[in-house]
């Protein structure tokens, strides 16, 4: 196994999300995009266990190397773990894109059945994931979710300073964490960017759901770039595309993003009553898993600010664990309610309140909700410390995302 270990930097908000986990009866799914670190924490799990036990028997799979590639199905990937088996104790068994061998979910089933295996594996494709996980081990696995990095991350790896030019860096490049092996600069991120962009596309959509119509994709993805945190529909994509002369109904613009979805690369927030809990079926919006790759695909521009630093904002609250929606009340929108473990936070998101009608939409929204949890408005305005309107907590974006809530 050592033969396959690296160097790499430390991610402990994932760790501690496994550590509950560890020697117990249960397999472990790190999922996320490609390219996110998934298979760096395995690495850092597996120093935690050694860390833990005195020689422990670990087998490792990597289905990304060519030596691996004889194991196509679930079949092959059992006589490979019984090949490596040494002793009679507890194994280590950790498994990098799972998904790409066939009917993994039954031979993850017959080892987490024997008792002796401590199962780690890693996958970038959350339907396939979901899908036979939750038909073959209901209540025997749990799922963490594995995200680009997030801001204090991004200074971390990149070893910057919590400063104004490392927050516009972070906004402009994203998280990928291989980016901290290339020089910072437009061309060379974005031509890497660019790459990872078509190996999603191709990898984990086109290839995976056998489409045809790749044009039209891309031009779906370009339309969800340009429009990220605004309020879209199926019909409405398919609106658009007729009058550029492309005929595309819109339960095929349904199932292109539900791919996309699924490849983790976007995510697509409901809108919900404030009121009544009422979840609306028509209407949502979709934000980027990293805002390098969105930028990759139509470019990074200053006028699409209130998009980039809504993405951000949405993309640190998943990070801090919260499920989100989108509040609506009447013709009043909340931009994102966020709940987890009983805990509820509203959150609205603005350039700079430059006016009274702008700090009026953005508080006053905020104000016509009459519960207790906590409520912020978020900008790039230079806030004090504390600062605050009538209960509705104003704080900046660069101090909001540097912390989890």
């Amino acid at each position: 196994m050592t033969q396959f270990k690296r160097d790499y930097i430390k991610r402990p908000i994932y760790l501690e999300l496994v550590k509950p986990y560890m020697d117990k009866d249960i397999i472990k799914v790190l999922a996320g995009q490609r390219r996110v670190g998934k298979s760096y924490m395995l690495f850092q799990i597996m120093d935690a266990i050694i860390l833990k036990h005195k020689n422990p028997e670990i087998i490792y799979i990597n289905k990304e190397l060519d030596e691996f590639e004889t194991i196509v199905n679930h079949t092959d990937l059992l006589d490979y773990i019984k090949s490596k088996e040494k002793g009679t104790g507890r194994k280590y068994i950790f498994i990098d894109e799972v998904q790409d061998i066939e009917n993994f979910e039954k031979a993850l089933r017959s080892l987490q059945a024997k008792g002796k295996y401590d199962i780690y594996c890693t996958g970038s494709n959350a339907r396939l994931l979901s899908g036979e996980l939750a038909t073959f081990l209901s209540g025997r696995y749990i799922e963490i979710k594995i995200y680009s990095l997030s801001f204090t991350e991004f200074l971390q790896f990149h070893k910057l300073m919590n400063d104004k030019d490392s927050l516009t860096k972070f906004f402009k490049y994203g998280g990928l964490p291989y980016l901290i092996n290339l020089e910072l600069n437009d061309q060379v991120i974005y031509d890497y960017l660019k790459n990872i962009y078509a190996a999603i596309l191709f990898k984990d959509v086109v290839k995976r759901h056998n489409i045809r119509n790749i044009s039209f994709l891309e031009k779906l993805v370009r339309y969800v770039a340009d429009n990220t945190g605004n309020m879209v529909s199926s019909k409405k994509i398919s609106d658009f595309l007729k009058s550029q002369r492309i005929q595309i109904s819109p339960q095929l613009v349904l199932d292109y993003l539900a791919h996309l979805e699924a490849a983790f690369f976007i995510f697509k927030v409901l809108r919900t009553d404030i009121i009544g809990k009422k979840i609306f079926e028509i209407g949502e919006k979709y934000y980027f898993e990293d805002l390098g790759l969105r930028h990759s695909i139509i470019g990074y521009k200053v006028n699409d600010i209130n998009k980039i630093l809504e993405n951000a904002v949405y993309q640190h609250l998943r990070i801090s664990g919260y499920n989100i929606s989108i509040g609506k009340s009447g013709d009043k929108e909340i931009d994102f309610i966020c709940e987890k473990s009983g805990k509820k936070i509203y959150v609205q998101v603005a350039y700079l309140l430059r006016d009274e009608k702008t700090i009026g939409r953005e508080f006053g929204n905020l104000l016509e909700i009459k519960d207790n949890y906590p409520k912020y408005v978020v900008s790039m305005d230079e806030v004090m410390s504390g600062s605050d309107f009538e209960g509705i907590e104003h704080v900046n974006i660069q101090d909001f995302i540097s912390e989890l809530r």
